[in-house]
């Protein structure tokens, strides 16, 4: 069965111009062209660009999931090298974790900080405001988002 690009991307919930990026940078064959110069796409593009829109869905980078899809169409590679890709990527994503955790803790402190100190007041003696302010956590020397003058 072929498809138009437009019916390509309904069926596969993807946008026209990422599947004409996919077909640029290579994820997709370049599309057969009938009626003009349409694109004209078949059951193995609809099951490609599937398997691309998962591995993006997952976070795989682009290079990635180049190699996933290399890996895919060459009997002789083994299927260890998608587990070592997918172990890469988990090690990737485990870090990005653990500096989102840490960003929680600092956003839930900036909170707590202000629950303490100073809820309701005015904008600029906003401790929030103040911390973030700061550089690396200390105080950048000269700058004050209040104007009131401290003794």
């Amino acid at each position: 069965m072929a498809f138009k690009i437009g019916a390509l991307a309904e069926k596969t919930g993807t946008n026209t111009p990422t599947i004409r990026y996919y077909e640029e940078i290579g994820l997709l064959p370049p599309a057969d062209r009938h009626h003009g110069g349409q694109r004209s796409y078949g059951d193995e593009d609809v099951k490609r660009l599937v398997f691309v829109r998962r591995c993006r869905d997952f976070g795989f980078p682009i290079d990635q999931v180049r190699d996933l899809v290399s890996l895919m169409n060459d009997r002789g590679r083994n299927c260890t090298d998608a587990r070592d890709l997918a172990q890469e990527h988990l090690g990737a994503v485990r870090e990005k974790l653990r500096e989102l955790h840490a960003l929680e803790r600092s956003i839930a402190g900036f909170v707590a900080s202000c629950e303490n100190s100073c809820a309701g007041g005015p904008g600029p003696d906003c401790v929030i405001l103040e911390d973030l302010a700061r550089a690396n956590g200390a105080a950048v020397p000269g700058l004050r988002l209040s104007s009131k003058r401290v003794a």
